[in-house]
């Protein structure tokens, strides 16, 4: 499990007067509307624990209104929290002078804001360039750091152009650039793309995603777009009202949903855009080569089934055999080696399962899923595809492989 890097502890704000009194009354069960109603106060973030893991893109998403953003402004205190912690590699911000806070926002954690906040009359090599300029970083070494997030966002060639001459998404670039230059931990992009055209958007994604790959960077990441954060999220967390109602990945917040809320939330999605073929393989069952034709036989009629599939000493997929072609060898003789299916279609775990309909439709045997050693960890055959979809994988209970494959 990757290290922690940022945690939240009953973190919460709230607005008007006699906010901190409002905090000790939320402890006490006050709700939203009974602070609003009794004492005048407007409750932003209702006391929201978390942890943030390094490397991770972690979504905060919900509605307007539902503290997304707010919370996501004061993990690096652009708001000023009421009450909690917010815990950064153990350091509590809220403790930080102006100096110390300073200095954390230039160098630690960095803002990508919806709105683009270039300087027009500057170039992008000079917008990308500023907040290097701002800590006092030789000139030499801004650029060259300046060019390298360019060439990273895909901006190289474009370093003398000014904003005006580029469209939304490639200024939305140069904004993440900006970031990206002062080499920050973490990465607090909120609502970064929801000013895009939505085909600009969905590239933005997955160069987002892409980014992440190379750079590794913790990334928290504010949306209302449920498609959004399912496509980029490593997790999700989902607010209400100020509240955290959830936090999951986004198979189990597809599949393990706490509450109606999230039921409806998520009830019009599709799922074989979200869940992975883990999610549906079974235990394989297995021979080794140096079993003959007989083995391979028996063991089949045990088990009830129809295919074996071949493994090494170390779990590595050699191949898969079939009842038909075994009975055929045992009767001209010859071993497993001379009816081994070398070329049947193997997927790895993490492929999404709209990519398995037209492979499982046409496979002649059962899909491996493989490592990236090519070491089998289960299989898949069409039922269990179509199961998932129709329901079978249910979020209200556990289900068999019997129940999986049916």
């Amino acid at each position: 499990m990757q290290k922690e890097i940022l945690k939240v502890n009953q973190l919460s704000k709230l607005f008007g007067p006699g906010a901190e009194q409002g905090v000790n009354l939320l402890k006490q069960g006050y709700s939203k509307e009974r602070l609003a109603k009794e004492k005048n106060l407007t409750v932003g973030v209702n006391q929201v624990s978390l942890e943030i893991r390094e490397g991770e893109i972690f979504v905060i998403m919900g509605l307007s209104g539902s503290g997304k953003s707010t919370l996501v402004r004061m993990l690096n205190r652009l708001i000023e929290p009421t009450g909690g912690e917010v815990l950064f590699h153990g350091r509590d911000l809220r403790k930080m002078n102006k100096s110390e806070l300073r200095e954390l926002r230039r160098k630690s954690i960095s803002m990508v804001f919806q709105k683009f906040a270039l300087f027009p009359h500057r170039t992008v090599l000079e917008n990308v360039e500023y907040g290097l300029e701002v800590q006092k970083v030789a000139k030499s070494e801004r650029r060259s750091r300046a060019m390298s997030s360019l060439e990273l966002v895909g901006l190289k060639g474009w370093e003398d152009h000014y904003p005006d001459q580029l469209s939304g998404g490639m200024q939305q670039r140069v904004g993440l650039a900006r970031a990206l230059a002062n080499d920050p931990e973490i990465l607090l992009m909120d609502e970064a793309f929801s000013a895009l055209d939505p085909l600009i958007r969905r590239d933005m994604q997955d160069e987002l995603v892409a980014l992440q790959d190379k750079m590794k960077k913790t990334i928290v990441f504010i949306t209302h777009d449920l498609d959004e954060a399912l496509r980029i999220g490593d997790r999700i967390a989902l607010m209400k009202d100020g509240e955290l109602i959830q936090i999951g990945t986004p198979e189990e917040m597809l599949t393990q949903p706490a509450d109606r809320y999230v039921e409806r939330f998520i009830e019009d999605v599709d799922l074989s855009k979200v869940l992975t073929a883990s999610r549906v393989m079974r235990r394989p069952e297995t021979v080794t080569l140096d079993r003959g034709p007989r083995v391979a036989l028996e063991l089949m009629r045990e088990r009830g089934i129809s295919n074996l599939f071949v493994i090494d000493r170390t779990k590595r997929l050699l191949g898969v055999i079939t009842a038909e072609d075994a009975s055929q060898i045992l009767k001209t003789g010859g071993g497993l080696q001379d009816i081994l299916i070398t070329d049947g279609p193997r997927v790895t775990p993490d492929t999404l399962l709209n990519e398995l309909f037209e492979v499982t439709s046409s496979a002649r045997v059962p899909l491996a899923v493989v490592d990236d050693q090519e070491r089998l960890m289960g299989v898949i055959v069409r039922g269990a595809v179509l199961g998932a979809l129709a329901g079978e994988v249910s979020h209200k209970k556990e289900v068999s492989d019997h129940e999986l494959l049916a």
